[in-house]
């Protein structure tokens, strides 16, 4: 039977619940320091996360939310330092090890590892943030079990044009009835599937409501032994019709049906 040759990862609400846990409290720190009173409760950075970008975020913020808003000194300017000094916020929250990687992820990965799987990752977060996150939420020298890590402006279009998706494909030389992406949103599900791949969507709080009719399958998690998947979409596969967990088992009876 034919089966997955090379998991594809996301990284941003897929290996870990970084938007909610960590670039959510590092703007806010962002704007403590700077003096602002701004604060972006959960419920409103999942609003916010309808704009790509997080300097383009905070310019959306200011006119709609802080219209009568005067930077001390030109906008642009002003957003640019802000971003800066949230990226380094971020960066505190990585290293102190606070971002955990989401259920199941740990286990998939060690499974690919042992049985032969290659794996890469495909995302628009830049590479300084994702090291730091494999580092610290998996194994210090994890960086190093992914073939290719393409991440950032590695590629001229962002999410959900495919150029990240078709850039991995090429790099590992596989096509994509070879792979399997993992994904947890409308825009990353878009560009996979623009690149010919079947995407599995491990949705969360941000991210449920999404139009997510293409993927081959959504579940709220990966899900563990003891903490199974809630299927959200899709069907499981004739051959793997009683999982309860996202594993290899069920990646193969993904990809070979």
């Amino acid at each position: 039977m034919k089966g997955v040759r090379a998991l594809i990862f996301d990284v941003d609400g897929t290996l870990a619940e970084t938007e909610r846990d960590g670039h959510r409290l590092a703007f806010n720190r962002a704007f403590v320091a700077a003096g602002l009173d701004w604060v972006w409760s959960v419920e409103l950075y999942g609003q916010l996360l309808e704009i790509a970008g997080g300097k383009e975020r905070m310019a959306h913020y200011i006119q709609h939310y802080q219209p009568d808003f005067v930077p001390p000194i030109e906008l642009t300017e002003f957003i640019a330092g802000l971003h800066q000094s949230k990226s380094r916020f971020y960066q505190q929250l990585l290293q102190g090890g606070e971002i955990k990687l989401r259920l199941g992820v740990r286990r998939l990965i060690q499974e690919a590892r042992e049985s032969g799987v290659r794996l890469a990752i495909a995302t628009t977060s830049s590479l300084e943030n994702v090291i730091p996150l494999l580092e610290t939420a998996l194994e210090p020298d994890s960086p190093s079990w992914f073939e290719v890590i393409a991440a950032g402006d590695i590629v001229p279009r962002k999410k959900p044009a495919p150029d990240i998706y078709q850039y991995v494909l090429d790099t590992l030389a596989l096509e994509p009835a070879d792979c399997l992406v993992l994904e947890d949103s409308q825009q990353g599900l878009r560009a996979a599937v623009a690149a010919g791949l079947q995407t599995v969507v491990t949705c969360n709080d941000y991210t449920r409501d999404h139009e997510l009719t293409t993927a081959t399958l959504v579940v709220d998690c990966l899900g563990d032994v003891d903490n199974p998947f809630q299927l959200i979409q899709g069907d499981l596969p004739e051959k793997a019709p009683n999982a309860q967990f996202f594993d290899l088992a069920l990646a193969n009876a993904l990809v070979a049906a």
